[in-house]
């Protein structure tokens, strides 16, 4: 509005002029702030808001290559890190599978360096490499080499008797130890035992470097061997004992088998005596009707004894059962046997003697003409879930007596009885007791 424009009715005339230089002179003091505050931002370091758009661009530019190359230093640490854990994981493989063989050695599982027949062709060829050991270990036997032209005090005579001497020492020395590792040898212990004596050569080479004093490679060899027969040895006398065991064991089973048969023989024929008796003397009296009743139990008694004379010449005949004990060995583990006992409860109240906690459940008992084939197959069927693959006597399997059912059901036909759940009735009371007083 012009200056000189007559007032509105609000404002008086006299007093738009006034305030237009009052607001005049705001600006200007807001200007010269506005001034002041650029002048201090320079002064600052500040920036206009064109150089801090710049900024900002070179900023983000910046962040961004960063990023870049944060994202390429992650994917690197991210490779090398896979490249560890994969050398980790064949490193553990590596030791599982050692530990392995270890507990395989030391159960049974063995290699033989020098397979012979028996124990006693062992003893025989470690008898010839003892024998082999003392002609090396004699003077200029070769069991150990040295310098010749060592000289003590300027005589070649004192220097070769020096060397004799140190010799002697450490061969006694390495004996020593071979001795040792042979006397305290594990047939799972051998890969040790000869590292440790290639170490004990390899020692006595440092110490008698300046004569020249080492074990010679015969010798050690045949220390070797020694160790490697030891093991042999050992392994193959531990199979034979156990062999034995074993056979000792069938032999009283089957004395134990004959000797209740026999009994049982004995037992029908005192029977069938009496009845044959009882019969004469009703015959006499001319009491028909008792002795044709008579004559029909003469007749059962005689086809047990038949039964009794067919079980004692059929080897192969006897009883399958299928056991279980939950308590010991949990639920999916159960036994698979034979027994020829003409009572099989006798064998299985045998098998829950005071070496298991508690006793054995019958799942299944089926009698057949061939058990001893029964038996075989079953235990084909369940061979991946053997639980002792080194000793086949041991008969327990990782099985459900349900799987067991399936595959009896198939070899032998219609069961007549089978418990698919055990009793295990002091198992279950145990339980019982336990729950209570935890309540």
């Amino acid at each position: 509005m012009p200056i000189d424009q007559p007032p509105t009715p609000d404002v008086p005339w006299f007093g738009t002029r006034a305030l237009a230089r009052a607001l005049q002179a705001e600006v200007a003091a807001l200007q010269a702030q506005c001034e002041e505050q650029k002048e201090h931002l320079r002064q600052l370091g500040g920036l206009t808001l064109l150089e801090l758009d710049a900024r900002r661009r070179d900023l983000e530019a910046a962040l961004r290559n960063q990023q870049a190359q944060l994202e390429q230093e992650r994917a690197r640490a991210n490779a090398e890190a896979q490249g560890l854990l994969e050398q980790l994981q064949a490193l553990r493989a590596t030791i599982v599978t050692t530990e392995e063989t270890a507990l395989l050695q030391e159960a049974g599982v063995f290699q033989y360096r020098h397979p012979l027949t028996d124990a006693v062709a062992y003893e025989q060829a470690l008898a010839g490499i003892d024998l082999r050991v003392k002609e090396m270990t004699k003077k200029d036997g070769g069991a150990v080499l040295a310098t010749t032209n060592w000289t003590v005090n300027g005589s070649l005579t004192e220097g070769r008797a020096m060397v004799r001497d140190f010799s002697k020492l450490l061969l006694r020395a390495f004996n020593a130890e071979a001795d040792n590792l042979v006397r305290g040898l594990k047939p799972y212990k051998l890969t040790g035992a000869i590292e440790r004596l290639d170490k004990v050569a390899t020692t006595i080479e440092r110490l008698g470097k300046t004569m020249a004093i080492r074990i010679s490679l015969d010798y050690l060899t045949l220390r070797r061997r020694e160790l490697e027969m030891t093991a042999d040895f050992l392994q193959k006398q531990a199979e034979e004992k156990e062999a034995e065991r074993v056979e000792r064991e069938r032999l009283r089973e089957e004395r134990k088998v004959q000797q209740e048969i026999e009994r049982e023989r004995a037992r029908l024929e005192k029977e069938r005596q009496h009845y044959e008796n009882a019969l004469q003397a009703l015959l006499k009296k001319g009491d028909d009707a008792a002795a044709e009743r008579l004559q029909a139990q003469l007749a059962d008694v005689d086809r047990a004894i038949a039964d009794v004379d067919y079980r004692a010449a059929n080897i192969r005949a006897g009883y399958v059962y299928v056991i279980s004990n939950i308590g010991s060995f949990g639920e999916r583990m159960v036994k698979v046997g034979l027994t020829r006992r003409l009572d099989p409860q006798d064998r299985i109240r045998e098998l829950s003697d005071a070496s298991v906690p508690f006793n054995f459940d019958t799942h299944a008992l089926f009698f057949s003409k061939d058990a001893v084939g029964i038996e075989q197959a079953l235990h084909t069927r369940l061979a991946g879930a053997r639980v002792n693959i080194v000793n086949r006597r041991r008969e327990f399997f990782k099985a459900s007596p349900v799987e067991v059912k399936a595959h009896l059901a198939e070899l032998a036909g219609e069961l007549l009885e089978f418990q698919e759940v055990p009793e295990a009735l002091e198992y279950r009371q145990c339980l019982t007791h336990a729950a209570k007083a935890t309540a």
